[in-house]
């Protein structure tokens, strides 16, 4: 796990005349439950497996009718770009990136301590996805499913403190800033 907290904000790369996507709204009543805590989310998205053609370090398909969600929050301007096409190709409008306003730190750490459960519906995801006959999009929704669970086992820990930190003080730590806890 790495001990460098995340220290770009990913909003900094968002278009301010995004207004559709960078406000919510019912979105983020509707999210998907496997969305990892950050400012890009998902609500109720497609069923045609593009996501992850433009973002395949960020989103990955929740087993329900294909519903996307974001499973690593950007971390570069190119990621955040990949982002906005995803979102620019679902027809239902589905993402959004105004979850700075709407998670808090004790829904954070909530989304943390219940992470047990993502990890079961990942290993159902991963059984799935790699069965006999899997084609080559189930291919790379079962990579995505890896890296994931990959994420969850190292570095997803370091980033919720680091964001949780961000919702606490308005602005991500800086090398020497102490990370609350989870």
């Amino acid at each position: 796990m790495s001990d460098l907290p995340r220290r770009w904000d990913p909003m900094m790369s968002v278009p301010h005349d995004l207004d559709d996507f960078a406000h919510g709204g019912e979105k983020w009543e509707g999210r998907h439950w496997m969305n990892v805590p950050g400012p890009f989310y998902t609500g109720q998205t497609d069923n045609c497996w593009t996501g992850r053609v433009y973002a395949p370090r960020n989103v990955l398909y929740g087993g329900e009718y294909y519903n996307e969600f974001v499973y690593r929050q950007p971390t570069s301007p190119a990621e955040v770009e990949g982002l906005l096409e995803a979102a620019n190709d679902d027809p239902y409008g589905g993402y959004a990136c105004d979850g700075d306003s709407r998670w808090t730190p004790a829904a954070v750490r909530a989304w943390w301590s219940s992470r047990s459960k993502v990890e079961e519906h990942l290993a159902e995801l991963l059984a799935k996805y790699t069965k006999e006959g899997a084609d080559a999009q189930e291919a790379d929704a079962a990579e995505g499913v890896r890296d994931f669970l990959t994420y969850l086992a190292t570095d997803l820990e370091n980033d919720l403190r680091a964001y949780v930190f961000r919702l606490e003080n308005g602005r991500y730590p800086a090398v020497n800033d102490p990370l609350p806890n989870l």
